[in-house]
């Protein structure tokens, strides 16, 4: 093989993606308040754009006509020097420098910390009379409670845990402690102390003892519930009320009474205080019934309404000012500035076309409820409308809009379907309402079975297997036949 440096001519082809269009791709898949944010930060990045309201507009019209003044003029007196600013602009981010940021503040909202479970349950343990020794291995169970409420580690893995935290302690110090290692008596004495904490069931470390933590907080450990819980739970989960009755001397129907109380408890304590997600949704679009015809409208009036600043522009146009770096900064952010708005008006515009479709496919849901819900695809839509399908999935991603049937994420409008004797499909998302609605309606003595749902579906037209009917039932969270059976 010859070494050394060689050159030749070839033909190759490339696909290169430019960077604007993973912009525009950004912009799609922004909610509303995040795009509010990007946009403001375009405002402080690029000295081409200006957000003008339009109650400004109309007073800054007004004010014209009335001071018959010109507009460059009155901007000269009033406004800062602009065109010093243009040019010390040389910032790697393009954020304007001096006035300009004065001129524009902006303040990033700051989400304010909510205290949660383990916060809570802290400032418990705080208030007890307890040692220093004690609050430390308070601390060790704090740390393995989990957010719904139970306790996540048995009794020997905490005793470990807070044994080393001991010999870390003593390891630090300069002096010789001699502190005595935690027993297990101590362990379960702090489990009884970590139980009484609020809420009741707090420090479980299963649902069955979170259950009977619950009913000795009400002081109910005479009642039969306490001692279906504490004497016959195996046979409690699994709805054997005559098995029960027969054990405890009382009718299956007394027993299952005793079970519903159940239903009265919190089988996830802890939750009531998780640390929730603040965050309000707010729709991108709107529809609307107006004459028997449904219309659709973007929800962006808070939006910033963006245009090319004048100023800056008039101060462009003399090219004889700028040359070299000047020119090339003001060239960029000029065309910058009119690709932010020609995006902008382009997502407007794909968003409107996919709602007034899906509007257009899903009419019947819009008049008569969830059971006449067609089942949709993003292919469909994309075909459709003309643009490829993971355009159509960002323009869906995280998006709301407010409709007569209520709030809903546009994902709700998509979904498989299922084959009937008519021709037409059905919508997964329909079925499993009608699922649901046949439960609700179904005599409690005489429940329905799987097979008899895909019967009775069968009757309606709609072909399901008996496996499908068991899978949607499971994500209702329907339990099945025998176990909803009533006495």
């Amino acid at each position: 093989m010859k070494t050394g440096l060689h050159q030749h001519i070839g033909l190759r082809q490339d696909l290169r993606i430019n960077p604007r269009l993973y912009q525009a791709m950004d912009l799609l898949y922004m909610p509303l308040l995040d795009l509010e944010q990007h946009l403001k930060q375009e405002l402080l990045g690029n000295p081409f754009l200006e957000m003008i309201e339009p109650e400004e507009e109309v007073q800054a019209t007004a004010a014209e006509q009335q001071n018959n003044k010109p507009e460059k003029e009155a901007k000269a007196e009033d406004g800062p020097d602009w065109e010093n600013i243009l040019l010390e602009d040389r910032t790697e981010h393009g954020v304007p420098s001096g006035s300009y940021s004065d001129a524009r503040e902006y303040v990033e909202p700051v989400t304010v910390e909510s205290k949660d479970l383990i916060d809570y349950l802290r400032d418990q343990t705080r208030m007890l009379d307890l040692t220093p020794r004690q609050q430390l291995l308070a601390e060790e169970f704090l740390g393995n409670i989990g957010e719904d409420g139970y306790l996540q580690a048995d009794l020997e893995q905490i005793m470990k845990g807070a044994n080393q935290l001991l010999e870390e302690h003593e390891a630090e110090s300069e002096e010789e402690l001699n502190v005595p290692a935690y027993t297990m008596s101590e362990v379960e004495e702090m489990l009884r102390i970590v139980q009484q904490l609020d809420p009741p069931g707090t420090g479980a470390r299963n649902l069955r003892e979170c259950l009977i933590l619950q009913l000795e907080n009400q002081k109910r450990t005479d009642s039969l519930v306490y001692r279906l819980v504490k004497d016959a739970y195996e046979d409690l989960i699994a709805h054997r009320w005559s098995d029960l009755g027969k054990r405890f001397g009382l009718a299956p129907e007394e027993v299952q009474r005793a079970a519903d109380e159940l239903a009265r408890l919190d089988p996830k304590p802890g939750l009531q205080h998780a640390a929730g997600n603040d965050a309000y949704i707010i729709p991108d679009l709107i529809v609307e019934k107006i004459d028997d015809k449904y219309h659709v409208f973007l929800n962006d009036s808070g939006l910033p309404r963006l245009r090319i600043s004048k100023t800056y522009q008039e101060i462009a146009r003399d090219k004889k000012k700028y040359d070299g770096e000047s020119k090339e900064f003001i060239n960029q952010r000029l065309n910058s500035a009119h690709w932010m708005i020609q995006a902008i008006e382009q997502r407007r515009q794909t968003m409107l076309k996919v709602m007034n479709f899906i509007v257009d496919r899903q009419r019947e849901f819009f008049e008569k409820g969830i059971d006449h819900l067609k089942p949709l695809t993003l292919r469909e839509v994309a075909d459709v409308i003309s643009m490829h399908e993971s355009t159509v999935s960002r323009v869906t991603n995280e998006k709301y809009v407010q409709t007569p049937r209520g709030l809903l994420p546009l994902k709700f409008f998509f979904s498989s379907g299922l084959s009937t004797t008519t021709g037409e499909d059905a919508s997964a998302r329909s079925i499993k309402s009608q699922i649901q609605k046949l439960v609700n309606d179904e005599p409690p003595k005489n429940p329905l079975t799987d097979q008899q749902i895909v019967e009775m579906f069968e009757r309606k037209g709609v072909k399901i297997a008996r496996r499908t009917v068991a899978k949607y039932r499971d994500q209702l969270g329907i339990l099945p036949a025998r176990m909803r059976k009533r006495l």
